[in-house]
C-alpha cells in the first residue's frame, strides 16, 4: 500500500491515463478526486475507485477555468480534509493546423488546455500543500515536447511549457517538502488517437516504430505516476521520466547490426 491514507486529485480522469492512474492509486490505498468535463465517465471512474475499498468522488471541472478549479480544490479539502497528490493529466489535441493557418483562438484554446490547466491546478492546490509542508505534484507532458513526430506547434509548445513549469515549481517548492516531477509519455493507446482507438492493425504498425516493439497502455503511465507519488521517490524532484518504450531511440529494425 504505497499511498495508504493519501488523498489525490487526478484531472482528466474520466478515461485513459487519468482513469488508469486514479484506479491504480486507489489500489495502493489513496482516496481519489476524479476531475473531468465528462461527469458521467468521471462517476464511472470514481465507482472503480470505490470498488478498491477507497473513497472516490467525481467532480465536474474544466481545468482551464480558474473558478472551477478553485471550486474543485475546495470540495476536495472539504470532503477529504487535505490534498497529498496532484496529477495534472488534463490535456489533449482537439485541432491541428500548420502554423501559418492556425488562428489565435486555436492556439489559445490548445495551449490553455495543456499548460494553463496545469498552472491553475497548481495555483489552487499548492497553498494547501504548503500549509502541511508536504505534497507530490506529477505533471503529464508529451514526447512531442522534446521530439515532435510531426508539427502541432500549439500542443507541443504547451507540453514543453509543462516541463518548464515543472522545473520552476520544483525549485520554488523544495523548502516546503513539495516534490514536482513530470512524465513524458510516448505513444499510448488512448482516445488521443480518436477513431483509431479500436484499430488493432494501426497500433500494431505504430508499435513497430517503438524500440520495445509495442505502444504503451494507460497503466504504463499510471505506474510511473504511482512511483512519483509515493515515498519510493522521496528524494526526486524536478525530474522528467520518459515512459516511451525507448523512443526516441531508433527502433530495432533501424539499428545497425554490429560486426561480428
Amino acid at each position: 500500500m504505497l499511498l495508504q491514507h493519501k488523498v489525490a486529485i487526478v484531472t482528466g480522469a474520466a478515461r485513459g491515463i487519468g482513469r488508469a492512474t486514479a484506479i491504480m492509486f486507489a489500489a495502493e490505498g489513496a482516496s481519489v478526486a476524479v476531475a473531468d468535463i465528462s461527469l458521467k465517465e468521471a462517476n464511472d471512474t470514481a465507482s472503480e475507485v470505490r470498488k478498491k475499498g477507497r473513497e472516490g468522488m467525481a467532480v465536474f471541472c474544466n481545468a482551464t477555468d480558474g473558478k472551477q478549479v478553485s471550486d474543485l480544490v475546495q470540495k476536495v479539502v472539504a470532503n477529504f480534509g487535505k490534498i497529498d497528490i496532484l496529477v495534472n493529466n488534463a490535456g489533449g489535441l482537439p485541432s491541428t493546423a500548420p502554423v501559418e493557418d492556425m488562428s489565435e483562438e486555436e492556439w489559445d484554446s490548445v495551449v490553455d488546455l495543456n499548460l494553463k490547466s496545469t498552472f491553475l491546478c497548481c495555483k489552487y492546490v499548492v497553498p494547501h500543500m504548503k500549509a502541511r509542508r508536504s505534497g507530490a505534484i506529477i505533471n503529464i507532458s508529451s514526447l512531442g515536447a522534446t521530439s515532435p513526430p510531426s508539427s502541432n506547434v500549439h500542443y507541443h509548445s504547451g507540453k514543453a511549457g509543462v516541463l518548464g513549469m515543472t522545473v520552476d515549481l520544483a525549485v520554488g517548492l523544495c523548502p516546503f517538502n513539495i516534490r514536482v516531477n513530470a512524465i513524458i509519455p510516448g505513444p499510448i493507446r488512448t482516445a488521443f488517437f480518436g477513431s483509431r482507438l479500436s484499430d488493432d492493425v494501426f497500433f500494431a504498425e505504430l508499435g513497430k516504430t517503438v524500440p520495445l516493439g509495442r505502444v504503451g497502455a494507460p497503466e504504463d503511465i499510471a505506474g510511473a505516476a504511482l512511483f512519483l507519488a509515493s515515498e519510493l521517490s522521496s528524494f526526486i524532484t524536478g525530474e522528467f521520466i520518459n515512459v516511451t518504450g525507448g523512443l526516441p531511440l531508433a527502433p530495432p529494425r533501424a539499428r545497425s547490426v554490429p560486426a561480428k
